[in-house]
């Protein structure tokens, strides 16, 4: 039997469910399963209200999260695996998951422990786990997997119902487009990880440094996408900054700038991202032995094969 926790944060239940489904075999094997769903002490809300939805953005960017409750973890409990199942808030890790790994009970229970992340957004995560990687590490945590479950409809309509999901608390089918959100069928499949990570801790391959979840096609990553995110990180970086010298979040001294940086965003989602991925397009027999070297590096450590697809569905 091995101890494992999981730390996890989930608005609309999604990531929850897919939480759920990854732990289930742990249990069935005869794991112990800490699960530990983070709490801040002024909850954030779902739906959100637009302003306060953009009122988070500095704060994301620049990792600056807030308190959290006190965790329901026993003191002095040691454990053998970190799960941490995470949201993406513009472009970075979800404040609460931030404020976990820069906590100092939060560095204790990841110091010189392997670590497997997981996340659940629309399409774009890179920037945030590479944000993760490096708060992992600052922790002295050991990252050894990643899982990646992304909104499988097209990039662009995905610009519109993941905010109306957002805002409004609806994900239903809008205007043709299909629901928000990841697909049933692939929550399900989820399984198949937490089959993997049962074996392998059955094994003690948690302790050997190497990638647990090779071969289930654990993350697939679109290259195009990600020189579209680097940009927009680069952008955030600076508006995040800019807003933050007008005060602090919930001030109404931010509202302005807020408001600039609202229209600024759908200017560039409207105009911006379209054009880049038309270009991108247009020249990918040139740029098409980058991308995909980018490919490669970006779907470390875990990787987009499926030839352990077989051996784990079900």
């Amino acid at each position: 039997m091995k101890r494992v926790l999981v730390v996890n944060f989930s608005q609309t239940g999604q990531l929850s469910d897919i939480t759920a489904q990854l732990i289930g075999p742990l249990r069935d094997a005869g794991n112990e399963v800490h699960l530990e769903t983070l709490q801040p002490e002024n909850p954030f809300p779902f739906p959100w209200p637009i302003i306060d939805f953009v009122d988070a953005m500095p704060e994301c960017v620049q990792l600056d999260a807030p308190p959290l409750k006190a965790l329901g973890i026993p003191p002095a409990t040691d454990f053998d695996l970190v799960i941490l199942s995470y949201q993406v808030w513009f472009l970075s890790p979800g404040l609460p998951m931030t404020a976990f790994l820069k906590s100092q009970e939060g560095q204790r229970l990841l110091n010189g422990k392997p670590v497997v992340t997981l996340v659940a957004c629309r399409n774009m995560w890179l920037s945030a786990q590479e944000t993760m990687q490096r708060l992992i590490v600052e922790a002295g945590g050991q990252l050894r997997d990643h899982i990646a479950f992304t909104d499988r409809g097209h990039p662009l309509a995905t610009f519109i119902t993941t905010p109306r999901w957002v805002l409004t608390g609806k994900r239903d089918r809008f205007l043709g487009m299909p629901p928000a959100g990841v697909a049933p069928e692939e929550i399900d499949a989820a399984s198949r990880f937490g089959r993997a990570l049962a074996d392998a801790l059955s094994k003690g391959e948690e302790t050997t440094g190497r990638a647990m979840l090779t071969g289930l096609r654990a993350v697939t990553v679109n290259p195009r996408l990600a020189i579209s995110e680097r940009a927009g990180r680069r952008a955030f970086g600076v508006w995040s900054k800019l807003i933050r010298a007008f005060g602090k979040r919930g001030q109404w001294q931010r509202r302005p700038a807020l408001l600039v940086f609202s229209i600024y965003l759908i200017t560039m989602v409207l105009t911006v991202v379209p054009t880049s991925l038309l270009l991108q397009w247009l020249f990918s027999p040139l740029l098409k032995p980058r991308l995909d070297r980018l490919r490669a590096q970006l779907e470390q450590p875990s990787g987009s094969q499926e030839f352990n697809l077989q051996k784990y569905d079900q």
